[in-house]
């Protein structure tokens, strides 16, 4: 009797705590979410407010030691060196130019995987477009320098023609970037095309509309968010590399080596430019939250 009590007590507290959990599904979601949140809170939210910090130390100029003085004079120099805007306005335009080919290439990608091939053949060409991303950053990369060193794999394509490949440098760095995040602007416009029903392609053929209108009027609203989604992705990955542009970009530098450059010299420094592409991407952010990009993720 004495080893029974602790047992049927201890399975009827069990049950009084599943009975409540039940009854309040607020209370067990906000138990299950409490540890990741506490997780997100302290490391990443954290660490983001540890950087914002620091962007407002110096730094001594002849020990090269952070000193813990408020200043605004790193965020000055942003804004007031030619170096640093140039290199603020490349880094942007990359990410924008990496977007801008990303939805180019993938939309007729995904059009096919979604609508034109055969739906048995589907799930292994959606299997075929992430296969990329299984392999190393690093191993495509260095595939990716040796395509564009000279008399690689671009020059020998091109020499027909007379032309020859880009070498390395800021065109050599878009390329890249956009063959590593391709699939992340694939996905979402495969999906979306995917649930788009058929009926409406029908019902705008049969109303006369041609295949340009069709898309213009049909296809390209309803796929819209999910091409903002994507962009999400890409925009973000390509603001924040700093490896691709060190292989393939040459001399080329963006925001990412300025930040790597300047952690043992400059930390204080470092972190405002850090602050920068988080700046950068909640503006994104906010700007493409109307079209119900953020709801397709």
């Amino acid at each position: 009797m004495t080893t029974d009590l602790p047992t049927a007590a201890g399975r009827g507290t069990v049950r009084r705590l599943a009975g409540t959990l039940h009854r309040r599904p607020r209370l067990r979601l906000a138990l299950l979410l409490t540890a990741p949140l506490l997780w997100l809170a302290v490391l990443y939210l954290g660490s983001l407010a540890v950087l914002f910090v620091s962007a407002f130390w110096t730094t001594d100029s002849f020990t090269s030691q952070v000193v813990k003085v408020w200043s605004t004079d790193n965020f000055h120099a942003l804004f007031t060196t030619p170096v640093f805007r140039q290199v603020i306005l490349r880094s942007v335009g990359v990410a924008l130019a990496v977007t801008a080919l990303c939805a180019v290439i993938a939309f007729p990608v995904a059009f096919y995987t979604a609508r034109v091939a055969r739906p048995k053949w589907r799930p292994l060409l959606v299997v075929a477009i992430l296969t990329p991303l299984w392999a190393s950053y690093l191993v495509k990369v260095y595939a990716w320098r040796l395509i564009l060193s000279e008399g690689g794999l671009a020059d020998w394509m091109l020499a027909p023609f007379g032309l020859s490949g880009p070498g390395y440098g800021l065109a050599a760095t878009v390329l890249t970037l956009t063959y590593l995040w391709l699939p992340y602007m694939i996905l979402p416009i495969h999906t979306a095309l995917e649930q788009l029903p058929a009926n409406l392609l029908d019902a705008s053929a049969d109303l006369g509309a041609r295949p340009g209108r069709t898309f213009r009027s049909v296809v390209l609203p309803m796929v819209l968010p999910s091409v903002a989604a994507g962009s999400v992705f890409t925009f973000s990955l390509s603001l924040g590399d700093y490896i691709t542009v060190q292989i393939v970009g040459g001399k080329t530098q963006l925001i990412g080596n300025l930040v790597y450059s300047n952690i043992e010299l400059n930390l204080p420094m470092a972190a405002a430019l850090g602050t920068v592409p988080v700046a950068v991407i909640v503006l994104y952010l906010l700007a493409i939250r109307r079209t119900g990009a953020l709801n397709s993720l």
